[in-house]
């Protein structure tokens, strides 16, 4: 059992940043890739970002794609979103994810940490 738990979000002005980070239990961290998503009100729940079990290895979604970087951080069981030149269209409530495998649904889910992003 991995709980997984985000802090980091609020309020930003456009052209700001902003950096999340998900913490999780367990001695697993390390077995597991790490995504982040986001939902948006009204809209389906998407992948911005997915880092590999060692961290050598990042993908993004377009539309974050030069402005957010994931990393992590396997001796504090940590993974990070530095989210830069934010614009409104990233106000979202931002999920953390650990994925046992590429392709796969995620296992756990954290609660979600909301981002708005004003103009």
């Amino acid at each position: 059992q991995v709980q997984l738990v985000e802090s980091g979000g609020g309020l930003a002005q456009a052209g700001g940043s902003l950096r999340l980070s998900c913490a999780a239990s367990g001695r697993t961290f390390s077995s597991y890739m790490m995504a982040w998503y986001r939902q948006a009100p009204g809209k389906e729940r998407d992948s911005v970002a997915t880092i590999s079990r060692s961290g050598a290895t990042t993908y993004y979604a377009h539309s974050v794609k030069g402005r957010f970087t994931i990393s992590r951080d396997n001796a504090k069981n940590t993974v990070y979103l530095q989210m830069n030149s934010l614009k409104p269209e990233d106000t979202a409530v931002y999920y953390c994810a650990a994925t046992s495998g590429v392709g796969r649904d995620p296992n756990y889910w954290g609660q979600g940490t909301q981002v708005t992003v004003s103009s």
